[in-house]
């Protein structure tokens, strides 16, 4: 009775089998990170913690999390699209109004999740069950930014956490 037969399976072919076909790559999921900002009317209503618990809930995870007073150099860069729009002034007073909470979340294709969890900009048009539906006033009044790529998070994260600050 033979307990042990040698293997003559190398430790490459094995790694080579675990790897996803061609055609299989798009079908699978990505952990990313994506970044949120709890806006002032967030802050103000009280309604951060209710609304991180709806993405906790959704199995997205905490990655980082901290409260800012964001300053017009900060506000600048991270709305550079913006800057140049007759409107800019009003957006920036707005989020200096009161500090804001920025968090990292990371999960399975947590960019495109956490916006869909959000809804559209315009809460007047966001449906109920989303979270601008839910709690949000108008376009600017929305309670929260989310990363629209992963090349943007990537983006905010460095912007505004530095690499120890992200777990």
């Amino acid at each position: 009775m033979e307990l042990l037969r040698p293997c003559r399976t190398s430790i490459a072919a094995l790694l080579f089998a675990a790897l996803p076909l061609a055609g299989e790559a798009a079908s699978l999921s990505t952990m990313q990170k994506t970044v949120i900002i709890f806006k002032p009317d967030a802050v103000e209503a009280g309604r951060v913690g209710a609304i991180l618990s709806r993405f906790e809930g959704a199995q997205l995870r905490i990655a980082a999390m901290k409260m800012v007073q964001l300053d017009e150099q900060i506000l600048r860069e991270h709305y550079a699209h913006l800057v140049s729009r007759p409107f800019f002034g009003e957006i920036a007073d707005f989020m200096r109004e009161t500090p804001v909470v920025v968090a990292v979340l990371e999960g399975e294709n947590a960019v495109d999740r956490v916006r869909e969890m959000a809804g559209p900009t315009d809460s007047a048009a966001a449906p109920k069950g989303s979270i601008r539906g839910d709690f949000g006033t108008n376009k600017m009044r929305n309670m929260l930014h989310a990363s629209d790529t992963e090349e943007s998070a990537r983006v905010e994260v460095d912007r505004f956490f530095s690499p120890g600050e992200v777990f």
